[in-house]
């Protein structure tokens, strides 16, 4: 039986990754949960029991991408980026600094996944019409792709892998804030050196901000670009209670995207049921039939081996436990995908006989792995394998070499000290 649950979950995985004639990750997911059903690796209570762990993630994650598409339907995005290249008022290296900070705020309240997928070709299209050529480009494009996940820690919402992980050891909204905020600025601070460092021989000194359109002239409808900022700041207000009210995070976001959806709607800016049907939805399917693949992992023991060699770094101590754990996350994440990482390490995770300190370190440090990890290899996470989708359609092509190239060498120190950030910060409030 334990031949047969890593034999699914491996080909499940190739699936999911690979997506032959343009498979859907959920059905290849899903596929791979029938299987496991049919080979009774798992039980229809194990189904369940997933369902119930995923629910709320999922649907969440859903949400804040229709919020997203709505929001870059209407040309908030775009008036970012032409606020900040105004503002930067042609420096060079003070625009590639204002990219990573937009990029920063837009994955910390919309994802990762919408940082990467709608800034990008945003600033892909301003740097042409700033006439960069491929080299001067390179950075930034590079720069928007990466900081969507090094900086995607500071909110349950901020990433998938934050929401699975929170609601598996039931993190309320506020707890999870205190606990990762000092870490998410850490890694944003570390995110910007290095990518300073590495690129500040490409990055152009100067450029024209007169090529680029007064940032007025991206709004598509004022009335809706008003109530942006209201919803946001009530989507906001609405996480900071859902901890205290109980009140699951989907709940918030879906109320604030079916909001925006309805103004959008009756100011005839959007079409309300192409940006649901467009919403990934392919997503839900993926958690519960991945997570059911990794239940069968689970039911014959292995998560079982991978909890020993946790037990092993947190017997070591808080330093030790903090940093092994992040980085074992981070190389499972870069070969096997993240989605699947951050749901096998928690349920090792849960077995450990630690400390509640150490057992908080190791929780959080494997979604700081999971967030960081990815950026090492191309299929680290589903959104880097998009990201490079939408590059190609434009036009840029990475190859995979000069992506784990720079990958490797971007995210360690930038993971390494994002961990220490964590080390550090629990340390001093607990």
């Amino acid at each position: 039986m334990t031949y047969v649950a890593i034999s699914l979950f491996l080909v499940t995985l190739i699936f999911v990754i690979w997506q032959p004639r343009g498979l859907s990750i959920g059905w290849s997911a899903m596929a791979g949960a029938a299987l496991a059903l049919l080979f009774h690796v798992v039980t229809w209570r194990d189904v369940g029991s997933v369902t119930r762990i995923v629910w709320d993630a999922t649907l969440a994650f859903v949400a804040i991408i229709v919020i997203s598409t709505v929001l870059d339907q209407v040309g908030f995005f775009e008036w970012a980026a032409l606020k900040m290249a105004k503002a930067a008022r042609g420096d060079g290296k003070k625009v590639f600094l204002y990219v990573i900070l937009l990029g920063a705020l837009v994955a910390a309240v919309c994802a990762n996944d919408g940082a990467a997928l709608i800034l990008t070709p945003i600033v892909l299209e301003k740097m042409k019409l700033l006439q960069f050529d491929a080299r001067r480009m390179f950075p930034f494009v590079i720069a928007s792709g990466f900081i969507a996940d090094t900086t995607s820690l500071p909110l349950v919402v901020s990433n998938l892998v934050n929401i699975v992980s929170a609601d598996y050891f039931h993190i309320g909204f506020l707890t999870y804030l205190a606990n990762m905020i000092v870490p998410d600025l850490v890694s944003f601070l570390a995110s910007a050196g290095v990518l300073y460092l590495y690129f500040r021989r490409d990055i152009p000194e100067r450029y024209d901000p007169d090529f680029l359109p007064r940032p007025a002239e991206a709004i598509v409808h004022r009335g809706l670009f008003r109530a942006s900022w209201v919803l946001l700041i009530a989507l906001m207000a609405g996480y900071m209670v859902t901890e205290i009210a109980h009140v699951p995070v989907s709940f918030v976001a879906g109320t604030i995207a079916i909001a925006l959806l309805a103004y959008g709607g009756r100011v005839r800016v959007i079409q309300p049921w192409s940006v649901i049907r467009g919403a990934p939805w392919a997503i839900v399917f993926f958690s519960v039939g991945m997570y059911v693949v990794v239940y069968g992992l689970r039911n014959v023991g292995l998560t079982r081996l991978l909890g020993g060699l946790i037990q092993v770094l947190a017997d070591h101590g808080l330093l030790v436990g903090t940093l092994g754990m992040g980085f074992l996350a981070a190389v499972l994440s870069s070969v096997m995908n993240n989605m699947p990482t951050v749901m096998i390490d928690a349920l090792a995770i849960h077995g450990a006989h630690v400390s509640h300190l150490v057992k908080t370190s190791l929780v959080y440090a494997n979604v700081i792995g999971c967030d960081l990890g990815p950026k090492l290899t191309p299929i680290g996470s589903l959104a880097t394998l998009l990201w490079l989708h939408v590059l190609r359609q434009k036009g840029v092509t990475i190859t995979w070499s000069t992506y784990i190239r720079t990958g490797v060498i971007l995210t360690i120190p930038t993971l390494l000290l994002t961990l220490m950030g964590l080390y550090g910060w629990l340390a001093i409030v607990n």
